[in-house]
């Protein structure tokens, strides 16, 4: 594997299965060799955007097959792609077009064009811009169709990073983690037979592309058997229910609530869906999909993060155990260790280390957290748990406070500092209310400037002009104090006071 690269195995599909359908987006649809003539002319789009080895490319739009080809072309070259969180504000992005600089952004009107343009303006920068959804003559489409297709091998080491996620913003500010070929080849080999990925395999991109666990379940190990990738802008339960019926859809990286829609159309649209695995979340299928003959289906879960390329342990190797999140990849190793960095015994709680063929190349520009996080190969997760007697993992919770919202993490610092950017606000906290629908929900407490006013709206309001929506608090609490341990937030009596609760203890990816 160590010679494999992306790029090959496009190449190698090409060959081996010349009538297979590699991408649907729409009315594309595009058989292997089609997909990799795009590919040999989107290189030459990068060659003549100054794009090589090294250099980055920014995706700052939603799905499409044309993340696809990027991405393959960034393989041959030896750059670097980063799917950019279209939900976040201009100020967020901005920041993510300054911090990554890349040669190359590729950018979306529809929907998100004015938060794009406004971060345009805000970080200036030298990159070439071009828009994919768009028929001018210097839109993406019109550059690849006119360009002369490039069959040159570039030297590429398949330990380049070739995919860059922005991690939450943990403590500061958000990171690009950098994920190489061998990364995410290792990845996808481990979780093709967990799905049970195929060359018949049919996967729809419906989950972001900004999150690692949408081309861990199934994107990647889809591509890497030579499957079938669909891509739909966005997600509507709608056109997902019709697309799976037609397309025979095999796997989607799909969230509960999205499920449950699906399930209420079907009620009356009665469209055959019995080609879908149910995956982790068979029990809401219920018995409208037929039995998962995937691990994954009846083994689902597990822990890992986006620098540990998603899921590094899993319940569906070795089957369940005493702990909550089963056991490592062969791929990676796992130690338990104590706060001087000494494994400690099984059964003794500690941070969550790892090391092996997933853990990433790092944080992209960030030379002295890479040298703090990764020691000696070992990568320190600031995650806890324990190792059963039985050698599962038990996953304790992160050692950084953190609110899961549907499939995104939500951490408090950020949130806090775009409360008290607000005027009258003097003070505020965050904390995690269970919400039947997505997990959890923010809850702002808040204490306001002396002489001030604000109401819960007004301060929601503001959040969502400065933040993702989805951080943003769902209700606000107006206290005249916060409670403090040791001068620090309290937030065990903010859980109290408030309802917080629910935070995560299984999967944290």
């Amino acid at each position: 594997m160590s010679d494999i690269t992306f790029a090959h195995l496009s190449r190698q599909h090409a060959s081996s299965y010349p009538n297979k359908i590699a991408v649907v987006d729409g009315d594309v649809r595009l058989t292997w060799p089609e997909f990799e003539a795009r590919v040999d002319r989107v290189v030459t789009v990068l060659n003549d955007s100054g794009v090589g080895r090294g250099d980055r490319i920014l995706w700052l739009a939603q799905s499409s097959f044309r993340f696809l080809e990027l991405f393959v072309a960034s393989a041959r070259v030896g750059a670097m792609i980063c799917p950019a969180n279209w939900r976040q504000s201009a100020a967020e992005l901005a920041f993510v077009i300054e911090d990554f600089d890349p040669a190359l952004i590729v950018w979306q009107d529809e929907e998100i064009g004015e938060r794009v343009h406004e971060a345009r303006k805000r970080a200036g920068g030298k990159a070439r811009w071009v828009q994919h959804d768009s028929a001018d003559a210097e839109a993406y489409d019109a550059l690849v169709d006119s360009a002369t297709p490039t069959t040159t091998e570039f030297e590429v080491s398949a330990h380049d990073p070739l995919l860059v996620i922005y991690t939450a913003a943990i403590v500061d500010r958000p990171s690009g983690s950098m994920l190489s070929h061998r990364n995410l080849l290792a990845m996808a080999t481990v979780t093709a037979p967990i799905t049970q990925a195929d060359h018949n395999s049919v996967f729809v991109n419906s989950g972001p592309l900004f999150h690692i666990g949408n081309f861990q379940f199934d994107s990647l190990p889809v591509f890497l058997m030579g499957g079938t990738n669909v891509y739909v802008r966005r997600v509507e339960a709608k056109d997902l229910l019709e697309l799976i019926a037609r397309e025979r859809v095999t796997s989607a990286f799909l969230m509960p609530p999205t499920i449950m829609e699906i399930l209420e159309l079907n009620k009356a649209a009665k469209l055959d869906i019995s080609s879908l695995h149910a995956g982790p979340f068979a029990p809401i299928w219920g018995d409208a999909l037929p039995a998962d003959p995937a691990l994954w289906g009846s083994q689902p879960g597990g822990f890992g993060q986006t620098e540990v390329t998603g899921l590094c342990v899993l319940n569906a190797l070795g089957g369940k155990g005493l702990g909550n999140s089963g056991r490592p990849s062969p791929l990676a190793e796992v130690q338990i260790i104590d706060s001087s960095g000494k494994p400690v015994p099984n059964g003794t709680s500690g941070e969550i280390v790892v090391r092996g063929e997933t853990v990433h190349c790092g944080y992209w520009n960030r030379p002295a957290v890479n040298a703090a996080r990764l020691q000696d190969g070992w990568w320190r997760t600031t995650d806890m748990g324990r190792i059963e007697s039985d050698g599962t993992l038990h996953f304790l919770g992160t050692m950084t406070r953190m609110i899961k919202s549907a499939a995104e993490n939500i951490y408090p610092p950020e949130v806090e500092a775009c409360l008290t950017s607000h005027a009258a606000v003097r003070e505020a906290a965050i904390i995690g209310v269970p919400d039947p629908r997505f997990v959890q929900s923010v809850k702002a407490v808040v204490v306001l400037e002396p002489g001030h006013t604000a109401t819960e709206a007004e301060i929601i309001d503001h959040c969502r002009a400065h933040i993702a929506s989805y951080k943003k608090p769902k209700s606000v609490a107006f206290v005249e104090a916060i409670p403090k341990v040791a001068g620090k937030t309290d937030y065990d009596a903010l859980d109290a006071a408030f309802g917080g609760g629910g935070y995560p203890g299984g999967a944290n990816v």
